[in-house]
């Protein structure tokens, strides 16, 4: 079993930057993959970042590269979405979700691929 709780959520006005945080808690960190996806009014829960078990290597939708940046500090249990340049379209509430079996160590961007989810933080974005 694993807990997530994400923070940091808030209203930032476009262009703006927010961190959000993720304290992990249950079993070993270090031995899963960490993500973040996001979920809109009406849309469907979607991508948007993924970090291996080291933090050697991260990917990001097409949509947040360059603007947002995830790691992880394996030592606190913890995984952070670094948001800036935020617009309004970033508008939605931010998941961190645990891949424990990720076994080959890879990136994975499905939901079904993760096994446990916080409840969610929410970002708005004002234009």
């Amino acid at each position: 079993q694993v807990q997530l709780v994400e923070s940091g959520g808030g209203l930032v006005q476009a262009g703006g930057s927010l961190r959000l945080s993720c304290a992990a808690s249950g079993r070993t960190f270090s031995r899963y993959a960490m993500g973040w996806f996001r979920q809109a009014p009406g849309k469907e829960r979607e991508f948007v970042a993924a970090i291996v078990r080291s933090g050697g290597r991260t990917y990001y939708a097409d949509s947040v590269k360059g603007r947002f940046a995830v790691s992880r500090d394996n030592a606190k249990n913890m995984v952070y979405l670094q948001m800036n340049s935020l617009k309004f379209d970033d508008t939605a509430v931010y998941y961190c979700a645990a891949d424990l079996t990720n076994w080959d160590n890879v990136i994975r961007t499905a939901k079904s691929d993760y096994d446990y989810w916080g409840q969610g933080t929410q970002v708005t974005v004002s234009s």
